[in-house]
């Protein structure tokens, strides 16, 4: 059975990193497009700033900003299906992290690199409450060979950041439990989302061997089904934008089900409206930002507005 959804905005760029906002409009970057935008009431779309690249993920910070994960760019292809990507692109201007004055618009890099070398693809965050946030490094695929991805942790001010989990194939969503004692981290080509236990602001307790990388595994999908960005609700289920199968995968108590969506490439999700209870979808090959209703609330995020 499809899954009932409205659509709020299309013609946008591969847009993904949904932020709802408490006027009701929704902030959203375009990756092809470089940009980070703003959709209105009407579903109008605004350009809050040009970043180049290729924004993927975005979260408001404790100081209102907001901060994006910039991947560096990809080359694309286009065809009567949409847009999709298809590695690191000609035009790669290498990985960072980006504040965006909402006010005005200015970009200010942050962070490009860590104690172990360059950022090569940031692509998800989420803030504790601390005011710190966790970040996922997906790195890039050329033709010939791809980067190891992890995750880290990093502070709003520019005065830190350092490498917490390592390795991860392609990690890319990011999120936090309710208490903030769980991280969960999903990666992309192998469809397995992980958790991992937080023990301290930026510190994960990592499980012994065989754990490839400390975590615990939540799920494994079968197929071909590629995860993507994620968000969790307020019973605990992890939502997972999901790719080539595209939906949303919810990994609860209960097990594992999928809600499917018309578009190959759903990137991601967020919650929004005034109780939460509205799931705001991006679909990336088709260009379009939709809504459906959510059996319950979303859990709101640190410093949201």
């Amino acid at each position: 059975m499809a899954t009932m959804f409205r659509e709020i905005a299309s013609g946008l760029r591969f847009p993904e990193g949904p932020v709802w906002c408490a006027d009701g409009t929704l902030l959203v970057v375009e990756l092809e497009a470089g940009a980070l935008t703003r959709i209105g009431l009407d579903g109008s779309a605004e350009r809050v700033a040009i970043l180049g690249g290729s924004p993927n993920g975005a979260a408001i910070g404790p100081d209102g900003a907001c901060y994006v994960c910039n991947s560096g760019g990809f080359a694309w292809h286009e065809d009567a299906e949409g847009l999709r990507m298809t590695g690191q692109g000609t035009a790669y201007s290498g990985g960072r992290i980006e504040r965006v004055d909402l006010a005005t618009g200015a970009v200010t890099r942050l962070y490009d690199r860590t104690e172990h070398g360059e950022l090569r693809g940031p692509n998800d965050l989420v803030f504790d409450r601390h005011g710190g946030f966790w970040f996922t490094d997906s790195g890039k695929t050329r033709p010939r060979d791809m980067d190891r991805g992890g995750v880290y942790y990093a502070h709003p001010d520019g005065s830190s950041i350092r490498q917490v989990i390592f390795p991860l194939m392609t990690p890319n969503g990011v999120g936090l439990s309710r208490e903030e004692d769980k991280l969960y981290v999903a990666e992309t080509p192998t469809g397995r989302l992980w958790e991992f236990d937080v023990v301290a602001p930026g510190e994960v307790a990592p499980l012994p061997w065989p754990s490839p990388n400390g975590g615990r595994l939540l799920a494994g999908l079968p197929d071909y089904q590629l995860l993507d960005s994620l968000a969790v609700d307020s019973e605990g289920s992890v939502c997972v934008a999901t790719l080539m199968n595209g939906g949303i995968t919810v990994v609860s108590r209960d097990g594992v089900r999928h809600l499917p969506l018309p578009d190959r490439y759903t990137t991601n999700l967020c919650w929004g409206g005034p109780d939460l209870r509205t799931a705001y979808v991006t679909f990336g090959q088709s260009g379009r930002l939709v809504a459906l209703d959510w059996h319950c609330a979303g859990l709101a995020l640190n410093f949201s507005r």
